[in-house]
């Protein structure tokens, strides 16, 4: 009895200390994914400059940090401002996910049916995979303020794009979201960028319609650029 304690408690440590992640390790080129989790303020992320901040903040806590990331989240004009466009602030590609999969070689293939955007390859910094339609809880609705081309989605009447991503308010505003799952409801269900319009702007509000505040990030920069003596190297053999 004793030695079957023994070999049974040695065999959960085992599992404990050896765990085997899902999606194998982070690939040296990450250089795109979805947020592991959100500020917590519903649709008030501080602002675009917020929104990079936290993008930033979580590729530095897996180690990606050397590369400028920035959120794919558009703004409406406000305030003497013009409109900022996501498809705008996020380099020009190619993105590739955690495992190193290819998701775009540039901007207008991102915006495309071509685009390698799927649940499965839409991945956490981390390599986890979001709950979406059919999970509990669903959280597929991803922030973005975006038209399906990645422009500022201007809305109708009452559409304040969460005034540009610094409104928590609850039961009113409201910011365009994509489903990073490819279906559901919506004008365009099966849209990673703009599927529909938000209920309200709260943390409440986007979880009671399948969100929970997460959005895109992408770097804008190489994550591992060549070497000045590699790119001299690569200009000799041409």
């Amino acid at each position: 009895m004793k030695q079957s304690t023994l070999t049974t408690f040695a065999a959960v440590l085992a599992i404990v200390a050896f765990p085997v992640p899902s999606f194998g390790s982070q690939d040296a080129n990450m250089s795109f994914f979805i947020t592991s989790e959100g500020p917590g303020d519903g649709a008030n992320l501080g602002g675009l400059e917020g929104a990079d901040a936290h993008c930033q903040s979580l590729a530095e806590a897996v180690d990606a940090g050397e590369a400028t990331w920035m959120a794919y989240l558009s703004a409406i004009p406000a305030d003497g401002e013009e409109a900022v466009h996501a498809r705008d602030r996020i380099g020009g590609g190619p993105w590739h996910n955690y495992g190193g999969v290819e998701i775009a070689r540039d901007p207008d293939q991102l915006h495309t049916d071509d685009a390698n955007l799927t649940k499965e390859t839409i991945l956490t910094e981390t390599g986890e995979m979001v709950n979406g339609r059919g999970d509990s809880p669903n959280m597929h609705d991803i922030l973005t303020g975006s038209t399906l081309d990645g422009m500022a989605y201007m809305g109708g009447e009452g559409y304040d794009n969460c005034d540009n991503w610094t409104s928590a308010s609850d039961g009113s505003g409201s910011a365009r979201v994509g489903h990073h799952d490819r279906t559901g409801g919506g004008e365009n269900p099966t849209s990673w960028n703009s599927a529909h319009s938000s209920r309200g702007c709260s943390q409440a509000n986007l979880q009671a319609t399948g969100g929970n505040g997460f959005y895109y990030c992408f770097a804008t920069t190489p994550p591992n650029p060549p070497s000045p003596s590699l790119l001299g190297a690569m200009r000799t053999v041409r």
